[in-house]
């Protein structure tokens, strides 16, 4: 068996966390128009495997590549960077 030596690494905001073990995550990144050379935004939703469903909606997160755990996941979460507002939490 070989293994990935450099896997890919992603940072991000989850967006959603309803699966379980999984969330989905919003990758921002920015390019620059060929023609008018402004900077535009554009993004990418990555689903990620959480095995202990500690994210949250708001979390910036770190992901990387890996093997194929379904259909969809590709990714799997490496650490939590900072915790998101969590709604409803008005006290």
């Amino acid at each position: 068996m070989t293994e990935a030596k450099n896997p890919r690494s992603l940072v991000g905001t989850v967006v959603s966390n309803l699966m379980d073990k999984t969330i989905v995550v919003n990758v921002e990144r920015r390019i620059q128009h060929p023609l008018y050379k402004k900077f535009i935004r554009r993004s990418k939703k990555f689903h990620a495997h959480d095995a202990e469903n500690t994210c949250q909606i708001g979390d910036t997160v770190k992901i990387e590549e890996c093997r194929p755990l379904s259909k969809t996941k590709r990714w799997r979460l490496v650490k939590v960077l900072t915790e998101g507002i969590v709604e409803g939490d008005n006290a």
